[in-house]
């Protein structure tokens, strides 16, 4: 069984910008308002009699027949908290359910040196750990393509960012480790390395578990934290059972406490409702929670309650199930696009089959040399959608914005009449690019 790392360990992870900011005066002691008996005149909540709402009905489908509705409803006792400030971190029911989800899913538990905060979806914990971790001019680590939605972030942080290979099977650990053995002398190492590990974007690659403790064993030797962005974890429809997490694995590990693991509702329950969530060393979560004190006060307790009020209906067991549908759901429309690619693209375009996710990311044949890699940026973003159809183009996931003959297509929102219509238009505009 793992030793966990104590508190003191993380001080060298925090940034210059954590380490100097201070504790909210008026949100550091708002915990102190549950004392039983305590009169409070401490913040400035408005008084809920002068809000306007009084209930809040809801109709959600039932997670093991969708053909079934239950109603949930926000009663007085509910809007009370609801409609009013609360903590930073996270309504204590939603927190409480998240505790219980790491568990049963990872089998992670109370009293490991974690704990659980809530975002406004986790692209919002995500740029949170990046200011708590890095300074300007830090390396980081990241699979390449990597999710385009945290170029800018890393960059506009001032970070260099290094590619490390992958395929798919997920992050090449022989990549990897040429890096970190051949890092510059005199250079600090990277402190963190990011990864989308399951149905990654936009690749659609699945990392094996053999590749995971790789990552893991090598994130230990050469003191690296790990950014497990998993927004996919419940969208896997691969044949064989679902590949544990980091933060399942680094319980093997001799030393745990590297892994900062970020969730998403959005994908499963509603995009709108931006609700995410981390997990991750509480000293490096607390100096997460302090931006949040400064920056947004907290998530809208609104949507926290109405998440919390339909997962505690469900239960761990009906979350289970309504996941198990939405897979499902996409892996049907995964097969409509991988048939439409055969009929349209079969001998102009090759790809690996996505496990989970919504993405298929597809090399386009365009070389003007039999061997040579062309370029898809102009064919897809300007040709091909001069010709109805746009997708995009794969350098976008590419740091240092290299040419490629890349395409990442999303296949979660087309009927399967618009896909084949999609990679016809496709299929013409490739064929006349040629000529």
């Amino acid at each position: 069984m793992a030793n966990f790392l104590p508190k003191e360990y993380y001080n060298k992870f925090l940034s210059d910008v954590s380490k100097s900011r201070i504790p909210s005066p008026i949100r550091s002691l708002m915990p102190l308002e549950n004392k039983p008996g305590l009169i409070s005149m401490l913040a400035g909540k408005p008084n809920s009699s002068t809000f306007p709402f009084t209930s809040i009905q809801l109709t959600a489908r039932s997670p093991t027949d969708p053909t079934k509705e239950e109603v949930l409803t926000l009663g007085p006792k509910e809007l009370e908290t609801a409609l009013q400030y609360g903590p930073t971190a996270g309504m204590p029911s939603l927190l409480e359910w998240i505790w219980g989800l790491q568990e049963y899913a990872h089998g992670r538990k109370r009293g490991e040196g974690w704990r659980p905060s809530v975002g406004a979806g986790s692209q919002d914990v995500i740029y949170k750990a990046v200011n708590a971790i890095l300074n300007p001019g830090d390396s980081v680590l990241v699979e390449s393509p990597v999710y385009a939605g945290v170029i800018p972030m890393f960059k506009a942080h001032g970070c260099k960012l290094v590619e490390v290979e992958t395929d798919g099977n997920g992050i090449q650990s022989s990549s990897l480790r040429g890096i970190l053995e051949n890092w510059p002398a005199g250079t600090p190492k990277p402190k963190v390395l990011y990864s989308v590990p399951y149905g990654c974007n936009p690749s659609g690659a699945t990392a094996t578990v053999e590749r995971k403790r790789e990552t893991l064993e090598l994130a230990r030797k050469h003191d690296i934290l790990i950014f497990e962005d998993d927004p996919y974890y419940f969208l896997y429809f691969g044949t064989k059972s679902r590949p544990p997490s980091y933060f399942t694995l680094e319980l093997e590990q001799p030393e745990a406490g590297r892994v900062l693991r970020f969730d998403s509702l959005s994908k499963i329950l509603s995009s709108g409702i931006r609700i995410g969530f981390i997990s991750g060393p509480e000293p490096l979560v607390n100096a997460m929670d302090m931006h949040t004190a400064t920056a947004n006060l907290q998530v809208s307790t609104l949507t926290q309650e109405i998440t919390s009020v339909l997962l505690r209906s469900w239960g761990y067991d009906g979350f289970k199930a309504h996941t198990e549908v939405v897979s499902d759901f996409y892996r049907q429309k995964r097969d409509a696009f991988e048939r439409a690619l055969r009929t349209h693209l079969d001998g102009l375009a090759e790809w690996v089959t996505p496990e989970a996710g919504m993405f298929i990311w597809f090399k386009l044949l365009i070389g003007d040399k039999p061997g040579e890699e062309g370029d898809s940026f102009d064919l897809v973003r300007n040709k091909a959608f001069e010709n109805g159809v746009l997708a995009l183009p794969g350098t976008v996931f590419l740091p240092d914005g290299r040419r490629t003959a890349y395409v990442r297509a999303s296949f979660s929102l087309l009927s399967e009449e618009d896909v084949n219509e999609a990679l016809r238009r496709l299929r013409v505009t490739i064929l006349k690019a040629r000529k």
